[in-house]
């Protein structure tokens, strides 16, 4: 969104040998108003706002609740004026050079400009000295105040957009409007707020990257990792959106909103019937790191889960495992350490691959609950199913499992399906369960030695990677019409995860911080939104 602010004088501010030290004082606090209020006039309007709050205490005859809701608009016009004196008294001590050369462009003092700021408290208009470019080509300004407290050019607080969009990682965007309005007098609009994500999620890959590694973890660190999908857009979706729009159809001349809705309908046709096996939602697959440590306390059992760490990314699941490499070396317990690291995965073949090239020293072990559900499905393929034998074989077999027993379990698979005969009604189905089952627990015999991991006090399953895409991706990104692009929906998880980490104010301000210097370096203005979302990352996505 661009900031258009009027120009508030057309008479060229004088250039001397000195910098500018002339107090350009902010407006009232009128949104409209291009009349510039001193200083004493803000005090004065300050003690009168103040007053009017004292006369509402002592003087209010009605019940607390309509004396609370005027008291909440009397304090956000009070506060409206602070911040108004406050950019007045930092606009006095602001020191504009005469000339400004930056980046290889020459800047001069210009007619100041005034500006309307969305603040938690309400719009408010103040003025401030405008510096503008005297070079060729592109002409943009500058404004010195803005720099020095860090605003940037989205005509919306920095505090107010971190807020907004903090929200939006809990709620629709829609949602994440309605209810930010119910405490601050201006909300940001919804496309404001999406791009306000799309703006902060060009950050979180260094944010990931330079965050430092938490302080006081255990001795033993576990790596859980997980996929889940979220609806995509399909390319017929995604045409319809950005074709060009067709005409408005015709509807009754009442313009309700029912037959708008079914002339609409009607105007883009019927959708063919979905096949057999048809995915609806286009599901594109996220893939999630969850890491904590464990430490062994005096009991002889390992305590925790300490410093909880996710991230999720829509990249290549090679990624995920490059980013959690670095993680591992950054908490100290990379290949040379000695310590012990335990990776839990789904049995995923791929997942299998990379814990190879990218964790080698990790102890890998397959989530029980996946084994169990095999076992189960291979009980009800020699038993019928919910019978007494059925729970009693697969309940003998789970037992084995935890011994440590498996490659026991892989002979009786094997001894069961050459029992079962190659003909007969049912048996051919029967024979590739047991055959599957058996297959999948004989390929990962060495990620089974639960018995071990018992003895150990580690981890069986995968329960906190299970939750966390559930509660990072699902329950934002799963949704009944939701239809995502990989790229817009990536800002938005790792978002998610820097929040659940509990990182997320520190975060805004590393943001921030890089949004000011990038634009210092560049001379030009900074800004928190984007309209268009960062590429998927590519760490370690090289061979």
């Amino acid at each position: 969104m661009r900031n258009r602010c009027p120009v508030a004088s057309a008479k060229q501010a004088p250039e001397v040998d000195r910098p500018e030290t002339t107090a350009l004082s902010l407006v009232r606090n009128d949104e409209s108003s291009e009349t510039q209020a001193t200083v004493a006039e803000l005090k004065q309007q300050f003690a009168g706002a103040a007053k009017e709050i004292e006369s509402l205490a002592c003087a209010h005859a009605g019940d607390f609740k309509s004396f609370e809701q005027g008291l909440v608009h009397a304090v956000w016009a009070l506060a409206r004026v602070a911040v108004a004196l406050f950019f007045a008294h930092r606009q006095e001590r602001c020191v504009v050079p005469v000339r400004l050369d930056r980046a290889g462009r020459t800047f001069r003092p210009a007619p100041a400009q005034a500006r309307n700021l969305n603040t938690f408290f309400g719009v408010v208009r103040y003025w401030r000295t405008y510096l503008r470019e005297v070079t060729e080509g592109e002409r943009r300004g500058l404004y010195p105040l803005d720099e020095e407290l860090g605003l940037t050019g989205d005509r919306m607080s920095f505090g107010l957009l971190a807020v907004a969009a903090r929200l939006a990682l809990k709620l629709s965007f829609a949602e994440a409007r309605s209810t930010l309005g119910l405490f601050v007098p201006s909300p940001p609009s919804t496309e404001v707020i999406e791009q306000t994500v799309l703006g902060l999620g060009r950050h979180t890959a260094a944010w990931f990257e330079s965050a430092p590694a938490p302080s006081g973890d255990g001795d033993a660190l576990v790596i859980q990792v997980d996929g889940k999908g979220a609806p995509t857009a399909t390319d017929s979706e995604l045409a319809r959106r950005r074709g060009k729009r067709k005409k408005p159809p015709k509807h009754c001349r009442k313009r309700c909103q029912r037959h708008r809705g079914r002339a609409r309908r009607g105007q883009y046709g019927n959708k063919p019937r979905r096949q057999k096996g048809d995915k609806s939602k286009n599901a594109k697959m996220a893939t999630m790191v969850v890491m904590y440590t464990l430490r062994r306390g005096e009991d002889g059992k390992r305590h925790g889960p300490i410093n909880v760490w996710r991230y999720a990314s829509f990249a290549p699941k090679r990624h995920a495992f490059a980013v959690a490499q670095r993680e591992v070396n950054k908490r100290g317990f990379g290949p040379d350490s000695g310590k012990l690291v335990q990776l839990v995965t789904d049995g995923d073949n791929d997942l299998a691959c990379y814990a190879k090239e990218f964790l080698p020293h990790a102890r890998h072990s397959i989530d029980v609950m996946h084994v169990i559900e095999k076992l189960w499905s291979a009980a009800e393929a020699l038993y019928r199913e919910g019978s007494r034998e059925c729970t009693e074989w697969a309940e003998a077999r789970k037992d084995e499992l935890y011994a440590g027993k498996a490659d026991a379990i892989v002979a009786l698979l094997k001894r069961r399906l050459d029992q079962i005969s190659r003909t007969g009604p049912g048996n051919k189905g029967k024979r590739q369960r047991l055959d599957d089952v058996m297959r999948y627990i004989e390929k990962r015999l060495d990620r089974l030695r639960y018995d071990q991991l018992i003895a150990e006090d580690l981890e069986l399953g995968s329960g906190a990677v299970e939750g966390a895409v559930k509660n990072i991706i699902g329950k934002r990104c799963d949704h009944g019409g939701m239809r995502w692009i990989k790229e817009r929906v990536e800002a938005l998880i790792q978002l998610r995860c820097i929040e659940a980490n509990g990182d997320f104010d520190r975060f805004t301000e590393f943001a921030h911080r890089r949004i000011q210097a990038q634009a210092l370096a560049d001379a030009t203005i900074s800004r928190v939104q984007s309209s268009e979302p960062v590429a998927l990352p590519t760490f370690g996505l090289a061979a």
